[in-house]
């Protein structure tokens, strides 16, 4: 039996899952970027910031892309927790 911290499959399958995890928070962060970009815009323009159509129309955007295996219920629970966020970050 193999000792989890010497297995190489775990070893390079948990270096490739933290790369990953950076990387998301990399384009969660650029996503937010963007965002505040947008609501500065919207501001200047006298526009709402959040537009729930526009929500809706990113997620089943996002749901026609999606191939899994993250489910489609998964997928907008997901993004309802990266649009939240990015809402309260800029303050609404």
């Amino acid at each position: 039996m193999s000792d989890e911290n010497t297995d190489r499959v775990i070893q390079d399958l948990r270096g490739q899952i933290s790369d990953n995890d950076r990387a998301i928070v990399r384009a969660l962060n650029t996503r937010i970027e963007l965002v505040a970009r947008l609501k500065r815009h919207k501001d200047a323009q006298g526009i709402e910031f959040v537009d729930p159509q526009q929500e809706e129309s990113i997620l089943r955007d996002l749901a026609r892309g999606n191939r899994g295996p993250l489910s489609q219920d998964g997928l907008r629970g997901l993004y309802r927790e990266i649009l939240d966020p990015t809402k309260r970050e800029l303050g609404r």
